[in-house]
């Protein structure tokens, strides 16, 4: 047996780092539908952030010469086990990126998610992997693309992943494809709570009036001030709750729980639910209401987490 030194140690923590990638949980502070279009897309304005909170890929050489996934984690359970590209976007992401760029070089790859996210919960959780996934393996496969190539690949796998390949505060636009840094976002103690819903963001989409609604407001300068980030937060909406509380009427528990504790400045859905999102002054806040709903809810997935500011 070879005994590692401090040097070995530490000259495998840089290449174990570049084998790994973590996937942000994405949630929408703001979510505005604008319209459909005559193809059913629907136009969005929302502004998204990014959590601490989150799943990890993590790869491995393969000798055998091709890309496989095995899953992990907490949530693992409410992923598809077969893990084809038919089936799960991690995979997907491998095989558009090859099928996008066939002349250059790749190598096998045992890629391990460890899923800690719930699943089709609002949080962007398998968008974020799949763009944790073309992140991961560009780096691997020295591939040498730019943001808006990664873009183009991830709009083809799903609306969400553009911005979470980016995952920093921005303004998602279009039909996912329009992502831009969105200025002066402070950094934010949010719990999040998610009631033990799945819920299908098609099927919300397809509960949802066909009119034309308003864009976000303009964003101002806050100064840094949290509250006046609130007061700009308040006078917008997220167009696709009362859609998804008809799927899913826990949603609407589950908000009503976490805007009722003493200490949350803001709550509200993230995405299409059914996970939803309080606001709070520091991590003790968030920590003591996290304890408060635990002990009401015990069946209930609560986790105090940041937020990135820009």
């Amino acid at each position: 047996m070879v005994q590692a030194t401090a040097d070995t140690v530490s000259a495998a923590i840089p290449k174990a780092a570049s084998h790994t990638e973590f996937a942000r949980a994405k949630i929408n502070l703001a979510l505005h539908v604008l319209e459909r279009r005559d193809d059913g897309y629907h136009l969005l304005d929302s502004l998204v952030v990014f959590a601490e909170a989150g799943d990890t890929l993590t790869a491995f050489p393969d000798n055998e010469g091709f890309v496989d996934l095995d899953l992990g984690g907490l949530f693992a359970g409410g992923l598809d086990p077969t893990t084809t590209p038919d089936t799960n976007l991690v995979l997907a992401a491998a095989k558009a990126l090859c099928e996008a760029y066939p002349g250059r070089p790749t190598a096998g790859l045992k890629l391990y998610l460890d899923k800690q996210l719930p699943v089709a919960a609002g949080l962007g959780g398998g968008s974020a992997d799949a763009a944790a996934a073309l992140r991961l393996l560009d780096r691997l496969w020295h591939m040498g693309l730019s943001d808006g190539e990664l873009a183009r690949l991830g709009l083809s796998l799903g609306s969400d992943v553009p911005v979470c390949l980016s995952s920093r505060p921005s303004f998602m636009r279009g039909v996912g494809e329009d992502v831009t840094p969105a200025p002066g976002i402070p950094p934010l103690t949010v719990l999040l709570v998610n009631p033990g819903a799945s819920v299908s963001t098609p099927a919300v989409f397809g509960r949802l009036d066909p009119v034309k609604r308003t864009p976000l407001p303009p964003l101002p300068d806050f100064g840094g001030s949290l509250m006046e980030f609130i007061f700009w937060l308040r006078k917008t909406r997220n167009d696709l709750f009362e859609p998804a509380i008809a799927e899913a009427p826990a949603v609407e528990t589950a908000v009503r729980t976490l805007a009722a504790d003493a200490d949350c400045l803001f709550a509200r859905m993230s995405g299409s639910g059914a996970t939803v999102f309080g606001i709070f002054m520091s991590p003790e806040a968030g920590r003591r209401a996290a304890e408060r709903i635990r002990a009401a809810r015990p069946q209930w997935w609560v986790a105090v987490t940041r937020t990135g500011g820009s």
